[in-house]
Order: structure tokens, then sequence, then C-alpha cells
């Protein structure tokens, strides 16, 4: 029970990082796993306007009007979104506002707050026990009390590269993929964070068709392609001969040679001496 909980727990953390690295210099911060009690309630994230601007770039769909405070659950695919979620999700509500309020009869107006909950694939069974409104693919408005909380469906975002973020936890293959393509590197912790997450996936049994080897020779590839030149040639100088003509044809190493021979200056020729 212990285990499973610290894998859960593993999941929360990863989708808040990249959260975090997504939202790098931009107006929003994000906390992850914000301690609302004593008891040590957790809300899985927050983010948090910061101050003026816009984000450059496009959000994701169902993030496109984030306020000063937006609340988030999030479900990975090994969990449902059900009523328990979202009466937890309500409560870390009611508990942040009076958090971050002046005093509890002095309460921050309820438009800068925001509640969202994102999961991997849809709630079915939560989604016929209350009022529910489709509003667009993959978002929809659930009706909780006077409240509303926007439901995110990682799993049915159209595949347009301002989803990658959320589709990298979709527990698709194929939609994982196509958001590790066009997940654009927003800083240093981004391979790291794609790394993580393959591993995470590999050890739960998910078939990828980009698998972490093809990620650690990507991620290697483009490290070198960031190299200076000089230390470029440092690092080449390195390797064995071997090494460094390895998958180059006789054609290619000869034509190198040629053209190298070509630009270099003609040697003078010596002076005869005269008998």
């Amino acid at each position: 029970m212990a285990d499973e909980r610290d894998v859960l727990r593993d999941w929360h953390r990863l989708f808040g990082l990249f959260l975090i690295d997504f939202f790098t210099d931009s107006p929003f911060t994000v906390e992850v796993e914000r301690d609302l009690s004593a008891q040590q309630q957790f809300l899985d994230v927050v983010i948090l306007r910061r101050g003026r601007g816009r984000f450059v770039g496009r959000l994701p769909n169902g993030l496109e009007d984030l306020a000063e405070h937006n609340l988030i659950s999030f479900k990975s695919h090994r969990e449902s979104l059900d009523d328990w979620a979202m009466k937890e999700l309500v409560g870390h509500y009611v508990a942040y506002r009076k958090l971050v309020s002046a005093s509890p009869s002095q309460l921050l107006p309820e438009d800068r707050f925001r509640l969202y909950a994102v999961c991997a694939r849809f709630p079915h069974n939560l989604s016929g026990q209350v009022p529910w409104q489709e509003q667009q693919a993959g978002v929809y408005h659930c009706r909780w009390g006077t409240d509303v909380v926007r439901v995110i469906v990682a799993g049915q975002l159209s595949r347009e590269p301002h989803n990658a973020p959320l589709h990298l936890f979709s527990a698709s293959p194929e939609l994982v993929g196509f958001g590790r393509g066009a997940y654009q590197r927003h800083s240093e912790r981004t391979s790291n964070l794609l790394g993580k997450l393959f591993e995470r996936l590999k050890g739960e049994g998910f078939v990828m068709s980009y698998t972490m080897e093809d990620f650690i020779r990507e991620d290697l590839l483009e490290r070198f392609r960031k190299l200076p030149p000089e230390e470029r040639k440092t690092w080449l100088d390195s390797l064995p001969l071997e090494d460094r003509l390895a998958g180059l044809s006789q054609e290619q190493i000869r034509q190198y040679l040629d053209n190298l021979a070509a630009d270099r200056p003609a040697a003078p020729r010596k002076s005869r001496r005269k008998r």
C-alpha cells in the first residue's frame, strides 16, 4: 500500500515539475504540493500569476484564461477522477482561499480563483453523476454546488503542439510520442524531466515507439550541437580515429581529403644551383 502511494505521489510530482518547466520565464509561477494545513493536506499544483504580462506562446486547451490563483488536482492513468476527488479539490480551495486572504472576514474575491481537474482518461462515472458540459474536445465544465471545476482530459485533447505538455500525461503511447516531439525546451531541466517521464512509463509496461534509448541519443545530439565550436572539436579529438570516421563512406572520406589537398597552398619549388 505504501509503495502504491509512493508511485502515485511520483506521478503527481512529475506533473507539477513539468508545469514548472512549462511556465518558466512567464508571468506565472507554479507551486507543487502546496501545504494547506498543519495536517499536511497537499494540493497537487497551484499556478500563480506573479506579475503583469502575457504568456508567450499558446497555452494548452482549457488553460487559456488562467486567473490569479489556479488550483489543480491531477489524476494519472492509475487513478480515477471521482466524486471524492472533487470534494477534496473544493475543500482545498476553501482552505487555500483563507490562507492567502488578509483574514477570514476579508476573503479575496472568488473571481481571482479557478479550479481545475486534469486527468489522463475520461471520468465516465463522475460525468454521469453531476451537471456536465463539454466546452471543446477534452475540456468540460463540472458544476459542484455553486462552484465550477474545469476538467481537462489529456487523452482527448487535439493533437496540436500547444497541448504537448498535457499529452505527455495522457497514458496514450501515440499522444505521448506526439507530445515528446512537440514539447519545446523551456529550461535546462527539460531533458531531465523527459528522461524521468519515459523511465516511469517504461517501468509501468507502456510500449512506446519512442524509447528511452532514442531520448538519450537525441538529447546528447542536441547538447553536442549547442556546444561552442572549440568544445565540439575538443570532444571529437578525444575519440579514436576509427570512431570519428565511423558512418562515413570511403567516397566521403576520399572527397574530404581531395578538398583538403585542393585548399592547401602549393609548396614553393626549390631553386636549382647553377653549376
